[in-house]
């Protein structure tokens, strides 16, 4: 199988995620509209370079059900993968 390419905005939001962060502060920093934000986290959660947490009070928990109208309820944190991802370009 090809090693699908990620694209710039795809890098640009992965290397807000070293830590976790919520969507609207990705989006705050990455200057993405909503539905490119969005399109971008769900092809990045597809691929495994980012996971997604939910917030509950002053927890968050990695959850693997995650509702991709309601991104902004989440927060989310690059992978290991992820993190290779933007150290091989």
């Amino acid at each position: 199988m090809a090693k699908r390419k990620i694209t710039k905005t795809e890098k640009r939001v992965l290397e807000k995620l070293i830590f976790p962060e919520k969507f609207q502060v990705i989006k705050e920093e990455t200057q993405l509209l909503h539905g490119e934000l969005r399109d971008d986290l769900i092809n990045l959660l597809s691929f495994g370079f980012v996971e997604a947490y939910e917030r509950t009070g002053n927890k968050i928990a990695l959850t693997s059900f995650y509702d991709t109208d309601n991104l902004q309820d989440f927060t989310f944190q690059a992978t290991s993968k992820g993190l290779a991802e933007i150290k091989s370009r």
